[in-house]
């Protein structure tokens, strides 16, 4: 256990893995209300409980508001406010497992960016078990037979994009910048840009959508505090490829509560992404022990 506090790497990597599991199921929450709450909705009351929770937080451990570094602050507001719009509503809109794919197609976006702005050299490793956690995505998806491409799709894509984007933000304000200020930029901005977009669409929610959106809010922000933990702890590339694994998650609620029965392929592409990211896991854990040594 020691280890694994001590070991950067090892830890930024567990957050990733506990931030998926907790943000699947906040995704099983999402579809669930949007059902008969507007996705955009969704996402202003889910920011409104993180800006309490996170300013109570922020509080209680004395964290400051940063008088600089404002620019890129806001900067990452902006685009996790893009990202979560365009993540809920893919998920409202598509079958849970293919919404969740086409998001997950941030590292790409991450490798460009990071390289572009971060000037970071990831390691070998990372190039070597990047392509076959790839591989385990396709087979999960099938892309050859997902004939559904349309506007909602793209949207799935632009969330991938932003979230990639936001993921390199946090690389860089994580040097800079506690945690808690991090994601309650990231809260006060997404609850700003919703408003008009839920303006015209707003429903009073009943009891039970109320349950919902709590849960959501409290929940995704446990996920969110997890996931930037894990930025800043490990190179973003890692961190965005080890997300993988929240595919697996989200099949497995997709058969409990809407039974989606995975196929042969879905089973082996799992089976290729978590070992994908337990081989990644090793070689970058190794690779740190030598340079230590």
């Amino acid at each position: 256990m020691d280890k694994i506090k001590n070991n950067p790497a090892i830890s930024g990597i567990m957050y990733a893995i506990t931030s998926c599991f907790i943000f699947s199921i906040m995704n099983v929450l999402v579809k669930a209300a949007a059902s008969s709450i507007p996705s955009n909705e969704i996402v202003f009351f889910r920011s409104i409980i993180g800006t309490v929770m996170i300013l109570f937080f922020m509080k209680k451990e004395k964290v400051p508001f940063s008088k600089t570094g404002i620019p890129m602050l806001a900067l990452r507001g902006c685009c996790g406010a893009l990202y979560m719009i365009f993540y809920f509503y893919t998920i409202a809109n598509m079958p849970l497992l293919d919404a969740i794919v086409l998001i997950n197609t941030s590292p790409i976006f991450s490798i460009l960016l990071s390289r572009l702005f971060l000037k970071e050299k990831n390691p070998r490793s990372v190039y070597v078990i990047m392509p076959i956690v790839l591989i385990g995505a396709m087979l999960t998806i099938k892309p050859f037979g997902y004939s559904t491409f349309s506007a909602v799709a793209f949207l799935g894509i632009l969330a991938a994009l932003f979230s990639g984007a936001a993921g390199i933000c946090i690389r860089y304000l994580g040097q800079r910048h506690h945690t808690y200020e991090i994601i309650f930029y990231f809260m006060v901005t997404a609850a700003i840009v919703s408003i008009p977009l839920m303006w015209n669409e707003f429903v009073v929610p009943n009891p039970k959508e109320w349950f919902y959106l709590t849960c959501i809010g409290v929940i995704s922000l446990l996920a969110q505090v997890f996931l930037t933990k894990a930025f800043t702890h490990e190179n973003a590339v890692v961190v965005e490829v080890v997300r993988y694994i929240g595919i697996a998650f989200n099949a497995f609620w997709g058969f409990v509560f809407w039974m989606e029965i995975p196929d042969v392929f879905s089973v082996i592409g799992t089976v290729v992404i978590v070992g994908g990211c337990i081989a990644m896991t090793k070689m970058k854990s190794k690779k740190i022990s030598e340079k230590i040594l």
